[in-house]
């Protein structure tokens, strides 16, 4: 299999950005070839397309099957294994968010209910504890934001983002308002 040059920018790019995103190169180049590939791969295709070993490919292909972004499909008469990647970029960004929120915020959660709960032993374990109860307030208000945000359909997802700027100057407009109801209340 051969990547046309704009596929190879986009995979190699994907490769780069996925070492920032917390997953290794590899892993990274593998889900971008799927996701422009425009019908199932089989580990042996991605190998040659990448110029990767077929033991790193297995092993990428396992990490993404864990974050539930690939899909394992069979081919008719074909005993290989093949994958794709899901259609929908709603649906990767809803998994992509909830794998995170399961790998990375529950554990701190987790962890800030237990330091919570324990007795402090003394001003300082107290001050850490308001700290602690401050942070999981906030992480507790955005996963359930977010949680509603999940359950939102495409269409209405997208007209919510496209909502910040104009719910940013509302807000700004409702505090210019506040600001000027003393003013006039002193002089009426």
């Amino acid at each position: 299999m051969t990547l046309s040059p704009l596929a190879r920018r986009f995979v190699l790019h994907f490769g780069e950005m996925g070492s920032r995103w917390g997953i290794n190169r590899t892993v990274g180049q593998i889900y971008a070839l799927l996701y422009v590939s425009p019908r199932p791969l089989n580990a042996d295709e991605m190998a040659e397309a990448l110029s990767f070993s077929r033991s790193n490919v297995s092993m990428g292909l396992k990490e993404l099957e864990s974050w539930r972004l690939v899909r394992l499909e069979h081919q008719p008469g074909d005993r290989r294994e093949y994958y794709r990647a899901p259609d929908d970029v709603w649906a990767i960004f809803r998994t992509l968010a909830e794998e995170r929120r399961k790998r990375e915020v529950d554990p701190t959660l987790s962890m800030l209910r237990d330091a919570i709960l324990e007795s402090p032993q003394g001003a300082e374990d107290a001050h850490a504890q308001r700290r602690m109860r401050e942070m999981h307030d906030l992480i507790e208000l955005v996963t359930g934001w977010f949680s509603d945000v999940q359950r939102l359909d495409a269409d209405t997802l997208k007209r919510l983002m496209r909502m910040g700027s104009r719910v940013q100057k509302v807000l700004e407009f409702g505090d210019k308002v506040r600001a000027l109801r003393p003013a006039r209340a002193a002089k009426e």
